[in-house]
């Protein structure tokens, strides 16, 4: 069994949006917040891998959701490939948490096999792995089942906090959306369906209604928390897709087709760009936004599926059939509205009351499962340095993305990204360094 000594974690990530969702934003952050461990964190797109990395005795090292999401295109993918290279001869486990992983699956494959990685949390259904990783050999390589996104607690109570402001559910059925990718397949286009339903029928059952597909009409951060608590109930769908994607072609095809024939329909792209294809997998997953209605007590109209065994039909949701043949008794019930408040309650008693859905078991279920055998190794002086050194380079990056992206022009930029080069770089460090060893 792991001893209580801190783990030297690594987490590697990819983004130069500032700021990021929230729900990457808790992810990403959540091993330094319910860890107690000492968590290292890496901007690929902002730093090479430092030299002095190699100072440190990693015991586990976290190639996040940030950072694979970049396999998707070849030009984002290459640079951050091309820093993580030194990190190939690190002696600690080493963990993968993908997800998308319908699309550029062998791009992904290949990088878990030439980094040699020790687990993989995927948030596939484990009936679908051996489609998905059929290039990898799994008796080497564990596989894990996690949710696409968790509660976090800061999150819990600021929707307290939001729910004092919002006294009144003023909305009957409320939805946000935007047309879903081509290339997800029928299942991805579902999202689009129900709302386009509601917005027919929902009208003629009397209820007031605030769905839209439209992306400047999209939610962020507190204001979709603010959404949520305005509605009595909200609709959805499991996340995922119904095609497999293996080297990224489809998503290619589809956006060349879209270019040029933007009115096609979504059986027109599929007739074009991956006839007979859909159907070959079936990639369904929870996804945060339930989670978040469960939250909110708002109350949830569902298609039917699996929900991760998470959510049950009649328990914690009213289920909507897959050929909306029960749509009409579905209007009636969120008019009667009989059943809400036991829904609601029940569903925020198991999902965000019991605790059992938040990053903090999240963080628990990874370290369990990747260093459960693993022994800590020693950390001196030296590792709580550069430690140290690292978190405040994590938050100069954050500064660096926030502004450049908002608040300064050009010639302000290119003087910001000098300054903080000259910050970060590996002669301050060999400087600090050196100072350090003949101190000691």
């Amino acid at each position: 069994m792991m001893s209580e000594r801190q783990l030297n974690i690594l987490i590697l990530y990819v983004t130069n949006q500032y700021p990021p969702r929230a729900t990457l934003w808790d992810q990403l952050y959540s091993f330094r917040q319910y860890s107690n461990h000492r968590c290292f964190y890496l901007n690929l797109n902002v730093r090479k891998v430092p030299w002095y990395i190699k100072s440190v005795k990693f015991d586990l090292i976290v190639f996040g959701t940030l950072f694979l999401s970049t396999r998707v295109v070849d030009e984002w993918f290459a640079q951050p490939l091309e820093r993580v290279q030194p990190l190939k001869s690190l002696n600690a486990v080493k963990v993968a948490c993908p997800q998308d992983e319908y699309v550029c699956t062998d791009v992904l494959s290949d990088f878990i096999n030439e980094f040699q990685i020790d687990c993989i949390f995927s948030v596939a259904p484990p009936s679908e792995w051996s489609k998905i990783y059929g290039r990898v050999d799994t008796r080497q390589i564990k596989i894990f089942k996690i949710l696409t996104g968790y509660l976090d607690e800061s999150t819990l109570a600021r929707i307290d906090r939001l729910r004092q402001e919002v006294t009144a559910r003023t909305i009957d059925l409320g939805y946000r959306t935007w047309r879903a990718a081509p290339n997800l397949g029928r299942h991805g286009f579902l999202r689009q369906q129900i709302a386009e339903i509601f917005q027919t029928k929902a009208p003629d059952g009397g209820l007031v209604t605030d769905i839209s597909t439209r992306r400047e009409d999209t939610l962020w951060g507190d204001a979709w928390y603010r959404f949520l608590l305005r509605c009595k109930y909200t609709m959805s769908v499991e996340g995922g897709a119904s095609v497999l994607d293996r080297d990224g072609s489809i998503q290619r095809l589809t956006e060349e087709y879209l270019a040029q024939h933007p009115d096609a329909t979504s059986g027109e792209v599929e007739a074009a760009c991956f006839p007979g294809l859909d159907g070959q997998l079936r990639y369904v997953a929870l996804s945060p936004r339930h989670l978040e209605a469960c939250a909110t007590r708002t109350c949830q109209v569902l298609v039917e599926g699996e929900y991760d065994g998470v959510l049950l039909p009649a328990v914690h949701y009213i289920e909507l059939k897959r050929d909306f043949s029960n749509v009409e008794e579905v209007v009636a019930s969120i008019k009667r509205d009989d059943l809400r408040a036991q829904i609601t309650e029940r569903a925020y008693r198991d999902i965000v009351a019991s605790g059992h859905y938040t990053y903090r078991t999240y963080v628990d279920s990874i370290l369990h499962n990747s260093m459960s055998q693993a022994e800590p190794a020693k950390s001196g002086v030296l590792t709580i340095l550069i430690y140290q050194w690292m978190r405040a380079s994590d938050y100069v990056a954050w500064a660096q993305l926030a502004l450049n992206l908002y608040f300064l022009g050009a010639r302000a930029r290119q003087v910001t990204r000098r300054l903080l080069a000259a910050i970060l770089s590996e002669e301050t460090v060999t400087s600090l360094l050196n100072r350090f060893r003949k101190a000691k």
